[in-house]
C-alpha cells in the first residue's frame, strides 16, 4: 500500500487527496474566530481518512473533529464547526458552495413538489430578484454547530428516507417571510418580507418548528399547540381521538381535556351497564397520539388535563408511575391536574377533599373554570347530600400523593384553573379557559366535539413565536419587532389548512397568538442581575411591559386596518380590562416597579377598535429553536455552560452567548438556593402575559439534611406559587447526584418531546 490516498468522489471517480484543499476550507473556516486550531483540526481529522474514503465522509470526518473540540475554554469551535457544516450542506444541497439564484431554486423545488406553487403564481420575477438581492447567505456562518445540526435535523426541506437536503438556511428564512406576507398589497409586501426576513435571520425572532419546518412546503398546518376537549359520550370520545390523529400528523403538540369522562361504575344507558372509568379511553387516546410520526419532525406527544376531586383522582394521578401494570397504568402521555383555591384552602385549613364523578354533580364541572363562588357552593352542597356518590380524602394526602408523582416522574404537570380564568383574556362565563396544552403555556377556550365534523365545538390553536431577549439592545425595539410577528403570525392564520372545522371555527373567530422569549438567562447576565436574590425583579417587570404593552399595540394597529377579530366580545379586553387590572396583587409585595408605559390611552384604543387578537403572549419552554438562535432556553437558567444535548447526530455541544465575558455572571441552575426568586419573576411575567407560562420546580436533594427533598418543601413551593397568582406549573426537576453531563443533557433533550412548543 502506497502513502498516497485516494478519494472517491460522488460520481464514483477516484483521485488523489488533496490536502492542501482541506486545508483552505478550514482555514476559510477558522477567519475571526479565536483560540481555534487549523492544524489540530486536521490532525485530528487525517486519523480517521483511509485509501478510498468518500469525499462526503471526509467532510463530516472533519467536522466531527471540530465539533470534538468544543469546550469552555475553547468556545469558538462551535462556529468552526458550524462553518464546515455550512459548507458541506452547500454543496450537498447545490453541488457548489454558492447558492443559485432564489428563482431558479423555486422554480426547481416547486416542480419537485417541495415548494408550494403559490410561491411562483405570487410573486413576479421582479420580486424574487428583489428578494434575491437582499438575502445575506453570509449569515449561514453565524450559526453555531448545534444550530445547523437542528437545521438539518428538523428544520430544512429534504427527502427524510435518502437524507437529500435541497435548501440553505438564508432560503429558508426568506422563503417563510414570502409565504406570509403574499398576500399583502404589492406596494408594502416587500418591505415587509425585507424587514421580517431580517428579523428572523439575525435571530430577533425566534420560530416555531412547525413554521420553519412547513410554511413553503405543501403541507400548511403549522399552529405549534392544539387544545381538544373531550364531551362525556363515546362519540365525543371518538371525535377527540380523530382530531388527536390529524393533527398528531402534522406537527402539533396536544393538549387533551378529558376531566368531564365520568368515573369507574358510574350508570350507563340509565343503569343498563357500569362505565368503565377514564383509564380505558386514556390508553385510547394515548394510542391515537403515538399513531403518527408527525412527517419525521418528531414524535406525538400530549398532555391529558383532570380536575385534582374527579373520583378517579388516585388511579389517574399515578398514571405514569413505573410501578405497576399495563393495565393500570398509560405512561406515554403527560398529565396535568387542575387545582383551585378550594382545593388549597382544603390542605391549609388541614380539612378533606371530596372527591366525585363529573356526572353525579351538575354543574359542579362547569363552575370549576367558570365561577369559583358558584363552585364552592355547589362543591359543598354535594359535599352534603347523601344521595351522591363520593369519597373523602385527606388533603394532606391527596396533595401529597400529587407532589410525590411529580417528583418521581417529573413529568405531572399542574393548573391553576382559577387564575387561567381571573386573570384571562377572555370573560369565564362566555369562554371559560378548560385546559392548557402539551407544555402548559396555552390557556384558551374550548367546546367539545360531537363529531369530526361538528362546527359549534372549539378546537384551540395558538401560533407561536418568540422575541430574542438577548439580541435586542433596549426595550423601544419591540414595537417594530412586535409589528412584524404579529403581523407575520396573523397572516398563518389564513394562510394555513385547518383539517377540522372546529379548529377553523375557533383560529378565525379568536385568531390567537402566543408570543414569548428566548434567552432571558443570558438577558439577566448581560444586565448584572440574578435569578435567585431578586436582583432581577425590576428589570423584568419593564421587559415584560414591555413586551405585552407593544403586541397589544400591534394588534389594536392591526384590528384598525383589517378589523378585530370576530369574538372580540367575549374577551375581557372588549370591556377595557387588561392584564394590569387583574394580577394577583400579592405580585407588589415582591415587585415595586412602577408601570412605564401609556396603557390608558392604549386601553382606550383598544375599546375603539379592538384587537385583531384575542391573545397575543404566552411564554414557552423554546428547548430546540433557542439552539438555532445560539441563545439560552425560554426562561430557565442554564444547567452549565456548555449545554450538550442528544441528536440523530450524537452529542451537540453548545456554549452560552457571551461565556468568557459574561461567566462569573451567569446563575446556573443547580446554583441557585430553592424555587422562591424564580417563581417570584415567573409571577412578575405573569402579572402581564395574558395566556400562561412554562416554568418548572428545581430540587437538589443534596441541600437538605437527610438527603432528601422534604415533602413539606413541595407543597411550601406550590402554595407560594399560588399566592403569587402563577398559573402552571410544568416540568419538575430533580438533581440526581450523577455529574455526567451527556445525562442531564438528555433530559434537556426530552423537555417538551414531540410537541410543537419546542419552539
Amino acid at each position: 500500500m502506497t502513502d498516497q490516498l485516494f478519494v472517491t468522489k460522488r460520481d464514483g471517480n477516484k483521485e488523489p487527496l488533496d490536502l492542501e484543499k482541506l486545508h483552505k476550507v478550514v482555514t476559510w473556516a477558522s477567519k475571526g474566530l479565536n483560540n481555534v486550531s487549523v492544524s489540530q483540526v486536521e490532525m485530528k481529522s487525517h486519523i480517521q481518512f483511509y485509501d478510498g474514503i468518500k469525499t462526503e465522509d471526509i467532510h463530516e470526518t472533519i467536522i466531527k473533529s471540530a465539533a470534538d473540540l468544543i469546550s469552555e475554554e475553547t468556545p469558538d469551535y462551535q462556529y468552526l464547526a458550524a462553518r464546515l457544516s455550512i459548507f458541506h450542506l452547500r454543496k450537498k444541497a447545490y453541488g457548489q458552495f454558492e447558492p443559485p439564484h432564489l428563482y431558479d431554486h423555486v422554480v426547481k423545488l416547486c416542480e419537485a413538489g417541495k415548494y408550494d406553487q403559490h410561491l411562483l403564481a405570487d410573486y413576479s420575477r421582479e420580486e424574487f430578484d428583489q428578494m434575491n438581492n437582499f438575502v445575506e447567505h453570509m449569515r449561514d456562518l453565524n450559526f453555531s454547530y448545534a444550530a445547523v445540526k437542528q437545521l438539518e435535523g428538523k428544520y430544512l426541506v429534504q427527502n427524510r428516507v435518502t437524507g437529500d437536503i435541497y435548501e440553505s438556511p438564508q432560503y429558508l428564512y426568506v422563503l417563510v417571510s414570502a409565504c406570509l406576507f403574499a398576500n399583502y398589497p404589492k406596494d408594502t409586501r416587500m418591505d415587509y418580507v425585507r424587514r421580517f426576513y431580517d428579523a428572523i435571520s439575525q435571530f430577533k425572532i425566534s420560530l416555531p418548528t412547525p413554521i420553519m419546518s412547513g410554511v413553503r412546503t405543501p403541507t400548511r398546518q403549522f399552529s405549534s399547540c392544539v387544545l381538544i376537549e373531550c364531551g362525556d359520550s363515546l362519540d365525543s370520545i371518538n371525535a377527540t381521538s380523530s382530531a388527536i390523529v390529524k393533527y398528531v400528523s402534522q406537527r402539533a403538540g396536544i393538549g387533551v381535556n378529558a376531566g368531564n369522562i365520568r368515573a369507574l361504575g358510574s350508570p350507563i344507558r340509565g343503569g343498563e351497564a357500569f362505565h368503565t372509568g377514564c383509564i380505558p379511553f386514556y390508553k385510547h387516546f394515548q394510542t391515537a397520539v403515538k399513531s403518527c410520526s408527525q412527517g419525521g419532525v418528531r414524535g406525538g406527544a400530549a398532555t391529558l388535563f383532570f380536575p385534582l376531586w374527579h373520583l378517579e383522582v388516585e388511579s389517574l394521578v399515578v398514571l405514569k408511575n413505573n410501578r405497576g401494570v399495563d393495565d393500570n397504568r398509560v405512561r406515554h402521555l403527560d398529565y396535568g391536574v387542575q387545582f383551585n383555591r378550594l382545593m388549597y384552602q382544603r390542605l391549609i385549613k388541614n380539612e378533606n377533599i371530596t372527591l366525585f364523578s363529573p356526572s353525579d354533580v351538575p354543574g359542579l364541572y362547569d363552575a370549576f373554570f367558570a365561577d369559583q363562588a358558584k363552585f364552592e357552593a355547589l362543591y359543598v352542597q354535594y359535599e352534603n347530600d347523601p344521595s351522591i356518590r363520593k369519597k373523602s380524602i385527606k388533603a394532606t394526602e391527596l396533595f401529597g400523593l400529587f407532589a410525590q408523582e411529580r417528583a418521581s416522574t417529573g413529568r405531572i404537570y399542574l393548573q391553576n384553573v382559577d387564575h387561567c380564568n381571573t386573570h384571562s383574556p377572555f370573560d369565564p362565563q362566555v369562554a371559560p379557559i378548560k385546559q392548557s396544552n402539551l407544555c402548559l403555556e396555552i390557556a384558551l377556550p374550548t367546546k367539545p366535539l360531537q363529531d369530526i365534523n361538528d362546527e359549534e365545538a372549539e378546537i384551540a390553536l395558538c401560533t407561536l413565536s418568540a422575541f430574542n431577549l438577548g439580541a435586542i439592545e433596549n426595550l423601544d425595539e419591540l414595537d417594530g419587532l412586535a409589528e412584524l410577528a404579529v403581523r407575520a403570525l396573523d397572516c398563518l392564520l389564513d394562510y394555513q389548512d385547518y383539517p377540522v372545522p372546529a379548529a377553523h371555527n375557533s383560529s378565525i373567530n379568536r385568531r390567537t397568538l402566543g408570543i414569548g422569549v428566548i434567552n432571558y438567562a443570558y438577558y439577566l447576565a448581560k444586565n448584572g442581575v440574578k435569578y435567585s436574590d431578586g436582583s432581577a425583579n425590576g428589570l423584568t417587570h419593564k421587559t415584560f411591559e414591555a413586551i405585552q404593552y407593544y403586541l397589544l399595540k400591534a394588534s389594536n394597529e392591526l384590528a384598525k386596518e383589517k378589523g378585530k377579530c370576530p369574538k372580540f366580545n367575549e374577551t375581557t379586553y372588549a370591556q377595557g380590562i387588561l392584564p394590569i387590572d387583574t394580577y394577583k396583587k400579592d405580585v407588589d409585595s415582591i415587585c415595586d416597579e412602577p408601570l412605564h408605559l401609556d396603557w390608558e390611552t392604549l386601553r382606550a384604543s383598544i375599546q375603539e377598535h379592538g384587537l385583531r387578537n384575542s391573545t397575543l403572549s404566552a411564554l414557552m419552554p423554546s428547548e430546540t429553536s433557542s439552539q438555532i438562535s445560539n441563545a439560552t432556553n425560554g426562561i430557565e437558567p442554564p444547567r452549565g455552560f456548555v449545554s450538550i444535548k442528544a441528536s440523530k447526530d450524537g452529542i451537540l455541544r453548545q456554549v452560552v452567548p457571551e461565556y468568557e465575558k459574561l461567566k462569573n455572571q451567569y446563575e446556573l441552575l443547580w446554583s441557585i438556593p430553592n424555587n422562591q426568586g424564580y417563581l417570584g419573576l415567573v409571577a412578575i411575567m405573569q402579572k402581564f402575559i395574558d395566556q400562561t407560562i412554562s416554568a418548572n420546580t428545581n430540587y437538589d436533594p443534596t441541600k437538605f439534611p437527610s438527603g432528601k427533598v422534604p415533602m413539606q418543601q413541595l407543597l411550601k413551593d406550590l402554595l407560594y406559587a399560588y399566592k403569587l397568582g402563577v398559573k402552571t406549573l410544568y416540568y419538575h426537576n430533580t438533581r440526581d447526584g450523577a455529574e455526567d453531563p451527556q445525562k442531564e443533557a438528555k433530559a434537556q433533550d426530552d423537555d417538551c418531546a414531540g410537541g410543537a412548543c419546542k419552539i
